[in-house]
């Protein structure tokens, strides 16, 4: 376990480790750790050993479960290694937070979800039950929530791309 984290980015991306966090996002931090909180993933030695292959050497490389995640790391942002903490859903992350991990930025990459019902970017559809947990970080803990795939595109406010679905909610 590694213990001085400057976690420069928080992220909800279903793929988890690709191409955009690898050639855009780990350079635009300079991160020098990635961590990977997903339950599915912890302790599947297959899946682990895929990631383990795509994460270069000198990144140093986590995998954890949420609870596990939460017990063991405080968010800030110190003078320690810069580190990307990426979550396979927005269940997840919401789930870390209300167990203690407490981030006041969060990221959305990629969500896919089967029943979604709200569109909000080109790589971002949500279901009711993401939608509810969203409204609840960014009404009862004040987290910022932004849509954006990588550094250089112009981040979308989540409260933007929801503001027809919150206008209908009682």
């Amino acid at each position: 376990m590694i213990q001085d984290l400057n976690i420069e980015l928080v992220r909800v991306d279903n793929r988890l480790v690709h191409g955009q966090i690898l050639e855009s996002w780990v350079p635009h931090v300079n991160a020098q750790c990635i961590i990977v909180v997903d339950d599915n993933i912890a302790g599947d030695v297959f899946n682990e050993t895929v990631i383990r292959m795509a994460v270069p050497s000198e990144i140093d490389l986590v995998i954890n479960t949420v609870e596990d995640f939460a017990h063991d790391y405080a968010f800030g942002h110190t003078s320690g290694k810069n580190t990307i903490v990426l979550f396979s859903s927005i269940k997840d992350a919401c789930k870390a937070f209300n167990m203690g991990f407490h981030f006041d930025k969060l990221n959305i990459g990629n969500i896919h979800h089967e029943e979604f019902k709200v569109c909000c970017s080109p790589s971002v559809f949500l279901c009711d039950t993401e939608i509810d947990d969203l409204l609840k970080l960014l009404e009862n803990a004040g987290v910022i929530v932004e849509l954006k795939r990588v550094p250089r595109e112009k981040a979308v406010n989540i409260k933007e791309a929801l503001k027809d679905v919150c206008q209908k909610k009682p």
